[in-house]
C-alpha cells in the first residue's frame, strides 16, 4: 500500500481496502525503523492518529474530503506548526510554538492530510546538504539499500552506519529522505535556489518548485522572500499535480500570490516515450572565475537517436 500513488491509495481508502488508523500506524512503523536517517526533528504522533480518527469517521459516512484526506504527509521544519515546535534546525528558535498554521499546511489539513511530523533540514535552509543545522545531518536511503551495499561491498547499515552514508542534498532533504524511505506519501519543502529540486535528485524521487506567486508564503520563515518557494516532494509526477492542485491558488496573507483563479492540473497521458527526447549536459566542474563557454551537448531519446544542440555553461564565482 505504501508504494502506490496517492490516487490509488485514496481509492482503497474509499473502498475500505485500508483505514486511515492502519495506513497511519504503517508510516509511523517506518519512521520509528528509520530513525538513523535523521530525516524528521519532530514526529507528531499523537497529533496524526487524532486525525486518521477523524479521516476514518468522515470515510464512513461517505464524506471523504478529497484525494490527500487520510493520506501521511510531511512537513520541512520551516513552516509554521500551530502547536508543534518549528525549528528551522536552528537553536535561535528552539522551543518555539507557532499558533498558526501557514497557508500551504493549512491547505493540506483541510484535505484531511495527516501530519506525520517535522523534517529536518540546513540550519534556515541555508545549505545544499541538510548536513548543516543543529540536529545533526539527514542520510540518504539510498545509502542503506542491498543495491547500493553490494555495489560497494559493504556490510549492512547496523555495522557502518555513522561512517558510510550518502548525504540527502539540500536544504529539503529531510523532506526527501521520509519521501523516499516511504514514511510519508508527499511532504513539503522550501526552494530558493534549488532546496527542493536538489535532494529530490539526490534521494530519487519528484521535486517540484511551483512558479513564484502560485503557492501561498505566508508562514513560511524565509531564507530569500524575493525567491523563496514552497516546494512539494513526491514519489512520481502525477502524485506532485495532486498535491500542487491543493496548494495552488491567492492567498490575502500573501500579497504576492496570483489574483487569478487556478484551473485544476491535469497531466496528459504520454503513452509512447519513444517519441521523449532527453538532454544531458556535459559539465565537467565549476572554477572559481567568471566565464561563459559554448559548449556541444549530446542527447538521446528513447528512439535511439543521437541529437546535438548548442549550450552556454555559466562558470561562476
Amino acid at each position: 500500500m505504501l508504494g502506490r500513488t496517492l490516487r490509488e491509495v485514496s481509492a482503497a481508502l474509499k473502498q475500505g481496502q485500508i483505514t486511515p488508523t492502519e495506513l497511519c500506524q504503517k508510516c509511523l512503523s517506518l519512521i520509528k525503523k528509520t530513525k538513523f536517517l535523521n530525516a524528521y526533528i519532530t514526529v507528531s504522533e499523537e497529533v496524526a492518529l487524532k486525525q486518521a480518527e477523524e479521516s476514518e469517521k468522515r470515510y464512513k459516512k461517505g464524506h471523504s474530503l478529497g484525494d490527500l484526506d487520510g493520506i501521511p504527509v510531511a512537513v520541512k521544519d520551516n513552516f509554521s506548526t500551530s502547536g508543534i515546535e518549528t525549528t528551522c534546525a536552528s537553536n535561535m528558535l528552539k522551543g518555539y510554538v507557532p499558533p498558526f498554521n501557514a497557508t500551504v499546511v493549512q491547505k493540506l489539513l483541510d484535505q484531511g492530510a495527516l501530519l506525520m511530523g517535522k523534517t529536518n533540514l540546513d540550519e534556515f535552509a541555508m545549505g545544499c546538504g541538510s548536513t548543516d543545522g543543529i540536529f545533526g545531518p539527514v542520510k540518504n536511503p539510498w545509502s542503506f539499500s542491498k543495491q547500493y551495499r553490494e555495489k560497494r561491498k559493504q556490510k549492512p547499515h547496523g555495522d557502518k552506519e555513522d561512517s558510510d552514508w550518502l548525504i540527502t542534498g539540500g536544504s529539503s532533504g529531510g523532506s526527501a529522505a521520509a519521501v523516499s524511505a516511504f514514511t510519508c506519501f508527499a511532504a513539503l519543502g522550501s526552494d530558493t535556489g534549488g532546496s527542493t529540486r536538489n535532494p529530490a535528485a539526490h534521494c530519487g524521487v519528484v521535486g517540484l518548485k511551483p512558479s513564484y506567486g502560485l503557492v501561498s508564503r505566508h508562514g513560511l520563515i524565509p531564507l530569500v522572500n524575493s525567491m523563496d518557494v514552497p516546494g512539494i516532494l513526491t514519489r512520481c509526477v502525477d502524485d506532485a499535480a495532486v498535491v500542487l492542485g491543493v496548494l495552488a491558488g491567492h492567498d490575502c496573507k500573501d500579497s504576492t500570490t496570483v489574483q487569478d483563479p487556478v484551473k485544476p492540473f491535469v497531466l496528459p497521458n504520454l503513452t509512447d516515450v519513444s517519441k521523449l527526447c532527453i538532454g544531458i549536459p556535459k559539465v565537467s566542474s565549476f572554477h572559481y572565475f567568471t566565464e561563459i563557454v559554448s559548449s556541444q551537448l549530446q542527447s538521446t531519446d528513447l528512439g535511439n537517436r543521437l541529437v546535438g544542440f548548442e549550450s552556454l555553461l555559466c562558470h561562476f564565482y
